[in-house]
């Protein structure tokens, strides 16, 4: 079985489990990204809800993306990491007052409105405060991601964003509000796209939504496409950093972008997923009647991704060279759906083995929990580990 490369002498003194940053595949990762960014003019907001930790917060800070915020812990994480205001755009669905005010109050770049209520409340807010807010409309543009259900956030039937026929409405209420300034609109079909065709159809849908506003004399100063590139969760050694060539030259190709009209992109996944492992340790091998299983020291407390998404995780046996046997790969969770994987090939386990879940950079630590009272894990870093 062809593994990642981990440092296991220095991983044997650490108490599991914990996650695993690699730092030197995460700069490599954003260089690509700030590289394809320059081609076209492209601005790019980090999604923070993929990983908030403040170490990896600061290095992208630092290679000057901004940040996609849902909420506002996520806005002072971005503020304490060293995002500029200016780069800080807000979206959610339920935005309250004081997160609100804390965009305000901080001057951040944008607020992606996703309700006529939110609208009214914000323009509000401002008016209090004697400001202006700078808004976006979050518009579903009814595109299919053709990903998992739980992480499709762009139809007609989810609960983000405007439905396209409401925009009349907006638009009609917007003409009469003083404390916000429109520029653009938003869109988030989804996350952990792979077909790079659900992206197509929202170039082409953006176009016709496009059309009909400059029909209307409305002019759009930026776009914002949002994110949701996948990552390869099957292959991290071979695949490690997402195909963002062909991804930005999508829109570069379909998007009909005006004379001076930004475009801007949420990306979290894509740029975090690979470079973050959990490391975790065998603490018993169990040999049922008909199954065999693993059960670690991890649990969905650490990585919840499988027992909510039933997503798929690589898993290495990082301290064993043996024979590749099948196992059931479970954690300690008083829950049966406390499963990482079943019928996993793993280089015969024993008790204490290391064993890695890949891909874990996104949508792992942050989602993190104490149920059971237990602990939230640590975090170390290539560049610092002894």
């Amino acid at each position: 079985m062809i593994k990642g490369t981990f440092p296991v002498e220095p991983f044997k003194d650490l108490d599991t489990p914990f996650y695993y940053y690699d730092i030197d595949l995460l700069q490599k990762t954003l260089q690509i990204v700030r590289s394809e960014l320059c081609k076209y003019g492209y601005h790019c907001h980090y999604a923070i809800k993929a990983n908030a930790n403040p170490r990896i917060l600061k290095i992208i800070a630092e290679n000057g993306l901004g940040a996609d915020c849902v909420s506002g812990g996520e806005i002072k994480a971005a503020l304490d990491a060293g995002f500029p205001a200016g780069k800080i755009v807000f979206a959610g669905v339920g935005k309250a007052d004081w997160e609100i005010n804390l965009g305000l109050d901080n001057h951040i770049a944008c607020f992606n409105v996703e309700s006529l209520p939110e609208l009214r409340i914000l323009n509000d807010l401002a008016a209090a405060k004697g400001k202006t807010a700078t808004i976006a409309f979050r518009v579903n543009p009814n595109v299919d991601a053709h990903t998992h259900v739980k992480i499709t956030t762009g139809l007609t039937e989810n609960k983000f964003g405007i439905n396209t026929g409401m925009l009349p409405l907006l638009f009609d209420e917007l003409s009469n509000m003083k404390n916000v300034r429109f520029t653009g609109i938003h869109f988030h079909i989804g996350s952990q796209i792979t077909d790079l065709s659900a992206f197509q159809h929202l170039c082409i849908c953006f176009n016709e939504i496009q059309d009909d506003l400059e029909a209307k004399g409305i002019v759009l100063q930026h776009i914002n496409f949002g994110g949701g590139l996948g990552i390869d969760y099957y292959h991290p050694n071979h695949i490690s950093i997402p195909d963002f060539e062909n991804y930005f030259a999508v829109f570069h190709k379909l998007v009909r972008q005006r004379d001076g009209q930004q475009v801007h992109f949420e990306l979290g996944r894509s740029i975090v997923g690979q470079c973050g492992a959990l490391i975790s340790k065998a603490l018993y091998v169990k040999e049922g009647e008909v199954k065999k299983f693993a059960i670690l020291d991890a649990g969905f407390t650490e990585l919840i991704r499988p027992a909510m998404y039933d997503a798929y995780h690589r898993m290495e046996n990082i301290t064993s060279d043996e024979d590749v046997e099948v196992y059931d790969v479970v954690g300690p969770i008083c829950e049966s759906s406390d499963i990482f994987g079943k019928d996993v090939e793993l280089n015969k386990v024993r008790r204490n083995d290391l064993i890695a879940l890949r891909s874990a950079g996104g949508y792992g630590e942050t989602m993190a929990s104490q149920y059971n009272c237990r602990p939230l894990p640590k975090s170390y870093f290539s560049d610092a580990i002894v």
